[in-house]
């Protein structure tokens, strides 16, 4: 589907549903990029395929499994946070309005959106979700707004990564990362990430990022080794994704997940291992690997930090720590943080 089409569609979900505006960049430029990522990603040495990727449809509806497993904690434990402490998080930002980056289903942000909404008694509020997955944007959209009458949705179905310059201008916003998502990032990635979103920032925005904490190297593994193989699945699907989107012929069943904590990086590592000596042809990039069995593509890393570290990230990149949330047992955290950058600063 093309951009002017994909647009078109999203102003005729926008007149059924009117408190809902959508921007759809997830057509030709986004096809385009996804195969240039996958050409350079697999040529590399050693080969890679960036983690955004994973979450189309399906990939999103894996996610949300995942996040329900017994073994993978940090869903429920930033929930428990956001649910404990939404509301002073809200009040000390000052916040009235929310941007939400990778925003997918947007349940745990209800913990944000109704103190914004309630407490503030704001009858004409803004929520901007970004998420490469379209279905889960609409849908949040719908349910969200059913939900808070008085409550608008600006929608950005692309990548927060490249489509933040089309983020809607808003009073007082509160700019949301959670999910321990930062933690995909290397460590210069991350620097220049962070730098964009403190010069992004107005001098009344707040940014609130959800981060993932060192602990036991067992406990961080078993999130990503789960007995019921729903994360081998989601590590799987970006190669479905490949074959659906780029005329691939990867056979899912010749790749094994793995996982593992690097200690050294403090980061989870995320492969796929080639089970057998193979060649993949993907089509549509006129493209063909070689694997022989024993090698590995790497699909994600997720970092895990000490507040020291991050609040070190934070100083280095223009943003000044303002708030720290953590349960009890210290394994997630939300870091409110306040842009030195900001024009007007």
């Amino acid at each position: 589907m093309t951009s002017s089409a994909l647009q078109f569609e999203a102003l005729e979900f926008a007149s059924v549903v009117p408190d809902v505006r959508l921007d759809i960049y997830r057509g030709e430029e986004w096809i385009t990029s996804f195969a240039n990522d996958v050409h350079r990603g697999l040529l590399a040495d050693p080969p890679m395929l960036p983690p955004k990727y994973f979450y189309d449809a399906r990939g999103s509806e894996l996610f949300d499994a995942i996040c329900e497993l017994p073994e993978y904690y940090p869903t429920r434990t930033e929930e428990a946070i956001l649910a404990a402490h939404g509301a002073e998080i809200v009040n000390a930002a000052a916040a009235r309005s929310l941007v939400e980056l990778g925003s997918g289903s947007s349940l745990k942000t209800e913990h944000l959106l109704r103190p914004l909404i309630l407490d503030n008694e704001l009858e004409d509020s803004l929520y901007v979700p970004i998420d490469f997955s379209e279905s889960a944007v609409r849908e949040a959209a719908v349910r969200l707004i059913g939900e808070y009458p008085g409550l608008r949705v600006h929608g950005v179905i692309g990548d927060f990564e490249k489509h933040l310059g089309g983020l809607p201008p808003a009073e007082a916003r509160l700019i949301a990362f959670l999910g321990g998502t930062i933690g995909n990032f290397a460590p210069d990635e991350m620097h220049f990430f962070l730098r964009r979103l403190a010069l992004l920032a107005e001098p009344d925005d707040s940014l609130l990022i959800g981060i993932d904490l060192v602990k036991d190297t067992e406990e961080l593994e078993s999130a990503y080794n789960d007995s019921a193989g729903v994360t081998a699945a989601f590590n799987k699907n970006v190669l479905a994704s490949i074959n659906s989107n780029l005329a691939g012929d990867f056979d899912l069943d010749a790749w094994e997940h793995v996982a593992f904590f690097d200690r050294e990086n403090s980061w989870i590592e995320m492969r796929l291992r080639s089970s057998i000596d193979q060649i993949v042809r993907i089509s549509a990039i006129d493209t063909v690997v070689s694997f022989a069995a024993g090698d590995e593509i790497r699909t994600e890393i997720s970092r895990k930090f000490t507040r020291e570290a991050f609040t070190a990230a934070l100083e280095s990149s223009g943003l000044e720590l303002s708030g720290w949330f953590t349960d009890e047992n210290e394994r997630f955290a939300l870091a409110l943080a306040d842009s030195q950058l900001a024009s007007g600063r």
